[in-house]
């Protein structure tokens, strides 16, 4: 009996396996990322853009099978989320500063600022006076000039004060002591200056007068008024004479 021949023996040859096609998604997070933080200082614009790159990152994540781009991409799009919303709130407070600002800004700034706004701060329109100013009057260095009191007047003055120290005169009857050739024999002018120079209080003066009178001799009133106010007694005026006679007691 014959034998065939032997066929040679092959080792089975696995089925191929195609390889999986390679994801666009990490370089995708990876470059939005990069992107995001370029434009983080952009109001609004940088935090859309990190949004997506976090949103992209975390989907490449999932189903990439190289994570390295897509873990960057998505620190990248935090960190740009994160400077934008810090740029957003630094802005706002600068826009609420500025508002209250303005709202409390004086309504005369307000009409400074804006020249369509009329300013309410004029001044209140005088009217004209046609009366002429007051002349002016040049000053002077000039003192005012005054009479020198002469010595007899001076001395008129003294005998008044010493007449006056023992007795009561009247006006008339102290100027007729002084300037009478049987009293002093001043003249009438240095006389008369010394008695109103005295400032005498005649009214007084009529009193002592009536008192003396009173303390020496008995009188009625109307004797004692008319013996104060007659030329030949004292020379005092009837209302000076009635004040004395009053004052006596009389």
């Amino acid at each position: 009996m014959s034998q065939s021949p032997l066929s040679p023996s092959y080792a089975p040859v696995p089925p191929f396996a195609p390889q999986p096609a390679k994801s666009a998604l990490p370089l995708w997070s990876l470059g939005i990322g990069i992107a995001a933080l370029v434009f983080s200082w952009v109001p609004v614009l940088g935090l859309v853009l990190g949004l997506v790159a976090i949103v992209v990152s975390v989907i490449a994540l999932a189903k990439a099978v190289s994570k390295t781009k897509s873990a960057i991409g998505l620190v990248l799009g935090v960190v740009a989320l994160i400077v934008n919303i810090i740029v957003l709130a630094a802005l706002g407070s600068s826009v609420s500063n500025a508002v209250n600002a303005a709202a409390t800004a004086p309504a005369a700034t307000v009409a400074a600022a804006d020249p369509a706004i009329e300013p309410t701060t004029a001044p209140p329109t005088v009217a004209p006076t046609t009366k002429a100013a007051p002349p002016l009057v040049k000053p002077t260095t000039k003192a005012p000039t005054t009479n020198p009191v002469s010595v007899e007047k001076q001395n008129a003055v003294r005998s008044a004060q010493s007449y006056l120290g023992i007795g009561a005169f009247s006006r008339k009857g102290l100027i007729e002591q002084l300037s009478s050739d049987a009293g002093e024999g001043y003249s009438l002018e240095a006389s008369t200056y010394a008695v109103d120079s005295l400032h005498i209080d005649f009214n007084e003066q009529a009193a002592k007068s009536a008192k003396n009178y009173l303390s020496i001799s008995a009188f009625s009133r109307k004797g004692l008024i008319e013996q104060l106010e007659s030329d030949a007694g004292e020379g005092f005026t009837h209302a000076q004479a009635v004040y004395g006679v009053d004052k006596a007691g009389l």
